[in-house]
């Protein structure tokens, strides 16, 4: 909800929102599905709420199922692919925020260097060449006091270092793989495209437009469109699943955050007097 009511209250019609995504796997060197598929119905949400133009910034290995998925679902999603050269990041960088002047940056499951520059994957596997160096990208808007959001479900992906002493106890391998990136708006989740789901959602409810949510055949039409054009779930497959997550627990999450805001749009003035009164009552 934080998120969402910064985001509605910064990005004006016809702005510009970077939406940073594309965590690339070994051995198979593909795009994993998580990010990137949230990345792009964000871009829907965003126009169909705020009429802002989206922006993904991803690795070479997501263009063509951004693309993809951006046609599926019938919007115009801009993408550019950035540099995994770490000598050439900070160059891009400033080309990239130059040309589009964004007013909000979003991370969606995107990688991050730890405190030494090196990229790992989930198990603490160096992947620093394989990787997109969003994260410098991250950091030069953070400078400029661009509103910024980062999504993430381990410790590896960009904005975590903001609970990196929580990373360094609990996670495992949290002291290799934790970043460096710190965000000044965090979410966290089982799955990153999930937190991101909730962040539409509450775009919704805020809003007051339940369509802004994407809906369950929406997701799978999405979802299925990007394992078709190269993305892979977690083990390396073409299978329409995120995290090791398949149709059966991603249709059914989707649809019970469309029905929640569906639900309490049409409750919110029937229930109004009976909250303010047990608000005033203390009972919570």
């Amino acid at each position: 909800m934080n998120a969402a009511e910064k985001l509605i209250r910064t990005v004006k019609r016809g702005e510009v929102v970077f939406i940073l995504s594309g965590f690339v796997l070994p051995p198979w060197n593909k795009a994993e599905t998580d990010g990137i598929v949230s990345a792009v119905l964000l871009g829907r949400a965003l126009i169909k709420g705020l009429g802002a133009k989206p922006v993904v910034v991803c690795p070479q290995e997501c263009v063509r199922a951004v693309q993809a998925m951006a046609a599926c679902i019938g919007e115009d999603i801009g993408v550019e692919i950035f540099t995994t050269d770490t000598a050439c990041a900070q160059t891009q960088a400033e080309q990239l925020i130059g040309d589009y002047s964004p007013v909000a940056v979003v991370s969606i499951e995107c990688p991050g260097g730890n405190d030494r520059g090196v990229y790992h994957n989930a198990t603490g596997v160096d992947v620093t060449d394989l990787e997109a160096k969003q994260d410098v990208l991250f950091k030069k808007l953070q400078q400029r006091n661009v509103l910024n959001i980062a999504i993430g479900d381990l410790g590896n992906e960009i904005g975590l270092g903001a609970i990196g002493e929580t990373l360094k106890t609990y996670i495992p391998k949290g002291k290799i793989i934790g970043v460096e990136t710190k965000t000044d708006n965090l979410i966290t989740a089982t799955v990153s495209d999930w937190g991101c789901y909730a962040m539409i959602a509450a775009m919704a409810f805020l809003l007051e437009d339940e369509k802004i949510m994407h809906s369950w055949e929406l997701e799978q039409a999405v979802l299925t469109c990007g394992a078709e054009h190269g993305l892979v779930d977690m083990y390396g497959e073409h299978i329409p699943a995120i995290d090791g997550f398949g149709l059966n627990i991603q249709l059914p999450m989707v649809e019970l955050m469309g029905g929640m805001v569906k639900r309490a749009l049409e409750l919110r003035q029937t229930c109004k007097n009976w909250f303010d009164q047990v608000d005033q009552l203390h009972y919570f």
